[in-house]
């Protein structure tokens, strides 16, 4: 593709150079830099790409996009106000647009954005609609999951997978549209179809993150002025803030009467590796649903998931099926096994996140609330002793054992887990091998308890002495399943 062209949606100055040439990739990183390729110098919190613009010359590319002054002969060299929103129309051109085949939902908030995102795909799915997901689990297409390192890939990863989404008979894309990936122009390059916001509340302050409260705001504000329909939380008290200068029109859902979708009578469901909550809901529409994830707070989410399916065309039927069936890979996420009792992964990995789960399943009533875990190694210690008395406290039975030793030994880890433990008087066994730990609790489980394995969440590996082994943990339960670590009796207790 010619360089004018890829330029074509930018506002630039020609430094040196000509723009009728042919480009072979655009790249941000200068470990990647090819032959005849645009290099495009972003800049970070701890480093400039600019500092390697002669470099990438040197190893091939035909020319370099800039926001400051620099020195480049014998090449092409394009002055733009912004280079990673630069970056995002030129990958936006690469790929051919895209956005402009697919239906684009971006979903931003504090919190429920890779729930609400995986409610969304399994709603259009059951409507005949292929989703394809780009979020905190990375990104999803049918059953290919590509890892990622940010919630918001850089803008180049975006188009690159809305792209490949579309070669693989997607037709609808659904983007976690994270603070930092609006603020960093990753989301931008096109139109998002429809923006949705979850809630608002207190993260990613300080550092290279958010200067303050308003800054984190401010970015998450900027999703309404790129989508055409704005599907909001009125419930929220961040929600006018959201909408200050938006461009789009508004729909809103929650329990308020003023709610154009809204929830009521809401109640939890629990049966054996079902844990969900249920619903009615009115407005647009009339139904009942019942969506399988726990906690009384994921209504929202779910409503936020209804509000734009509903909006695409989406039937009553494919909610109802997309809700209570949806899993989110790694978030209280269900394991299917034949037994009275449920088990369930998560990502929880600190004192927060586990008080956060645990308090959660507490409201089902379980017989007994099991919590499996362990802590990283080469980490702060605090940590440990504040997930041990966390899980003391909460759990009727802490089963420890490993989780990403690093360079540590696992027996040190877990005596700081005990430390904080020990100061609650709670139960627990110690079982170092993980492995052998789960055979422990499918063996040990009682009808009516919830076991929690927390802390690898989706997570496929596990990393002991510097180096990774593929661990996944639905793999290692089906192994031990079939080895006969369910060994019970008719009367559903263990033998």
């Amino acid at each position: 593709m010619k360089l004018d062209k890829l330029l074509s949606r930018t506002n630039y100055t020609v430094v040196s150079g000509d723009t009728d040439i042919e480009i072979s990739d655009v790249i941000y990183d200068s470990r990647k830099v090819c032959k005849n390729c645009v290099f495009v110098c972003l800049e970070g919190a701890s480093f400039d790409g600019h500092e390697f613009a002669r470099a990438a010359v040197d190893a091939g590319a035909s020319a370099v996009v800039v926001s400051k002054d620099i020195e480049l002969e014998g090449t092409a060299v394009i002055r733009v106000s912004d280079t990673r929103k630069a970056l995002a129309f030129m990958s936006a051109e690469y790929f051919g647009t895209p956005a402009e085949k697919l239906k684009t939902i971006g979903i931003t908030g504090t919190k429920g954005k890779t729930t609400t995102a995986c409610m969304i795909r399994s709603i259009l799915e059951k409507s005949g609609i292929k989703t394809g997901v780009i979020g905190t689990l990375g990104i999803i297409i049918g059953d290919k999951l590509i890892k990622t390192a940010n919630t918001t890939p850089e803008s180049y990863e975006i188009q690159r997978a809305m792209k490949q989404m579309i070669d693989e008979g997607c037709g609808c894309v659904v983007m976690e549209a994270s603070s930092l990936g609006l603020k960093w122009h990753r989301t931008d390059g096109f139109f998002f179809d429809y923006g949705l916001f979850t809630n608002f509340s207190h993260d990613h302050i300080g550092g290279v993150e958010h200067a303050d409260m308003e800054e984190y705001a401010q970015c998450k504000a900027m999703l309404f002025r790129q989508c055409q329909t704005g599907i909001m939380n009125i419930d929220d008290p961040a929600c006018d803030r959201m909408l200050k200068g938006h461009t789009c029109r508004v729909e809103t859902f929650g329990f308020s009467e003023k709610a154009q979708l809204r929830a009521s009578n809401e109640h939890l469901v629990s049966k054996a590796g079902y844990l969900g909550v249920s619903f009615d809901v009115s407005g647009k529409t009339e139904m009942t649903v019942s969506a399988a994830i726990p906690g009384k707070f994921n209504v929202y989410n779910a409503l936020a998931a209804i509000a734009v399916c509903l909006d695409m065309g989406a039937g009553k039927q494919a909610v109802i099926d997309g809700l209570n069936e949806v899993k989110v890979k790694g978030r209280v996420e269900p394991v299917n096994i034949d037994a009275d009792f449920t088990m369930l992964i998560d990502y929880a990995h600190n004192a927060l996140s586990m008080e956060n789960i645990l308090t959660t399943l507490r409201e089902y009533k379980p017989e007994r609330l099991i919590t499996l875990f362990g802590a990283g190694g080469n980490r702060p210690r605090d940590r440990r002793y504040e997930m041990g008395e966390i899980s003391g406290r909460m759990s009727d039975l802490s089963v420890i054992t490993e989780d990403n030793s690093r360079f540590e030994n696992v027996m040190d880890i877990i005596e700081d887990i005990k430390t904080g433990i020990n100061k609650t008087g709670g139960r627990y066994v110690v079982i170092p091998d993980r492995t052998d730990a789960i055979r422990y609790c499918l063996e040990n489980g009682k009808k009516g308890d919830i076991i929690v394995l927390a802390g690898k969440g989706h997570e496929d590996y596990q990393d002991k002495n510097g180096v990774k082994t593929h661990y996944d943990e639905r793999e290692v339960i089906a192994q031990l399943v079939s080895e006969g670590a369910l060994k019970r009796t008719d009367k559903g207790v263990i033998s």
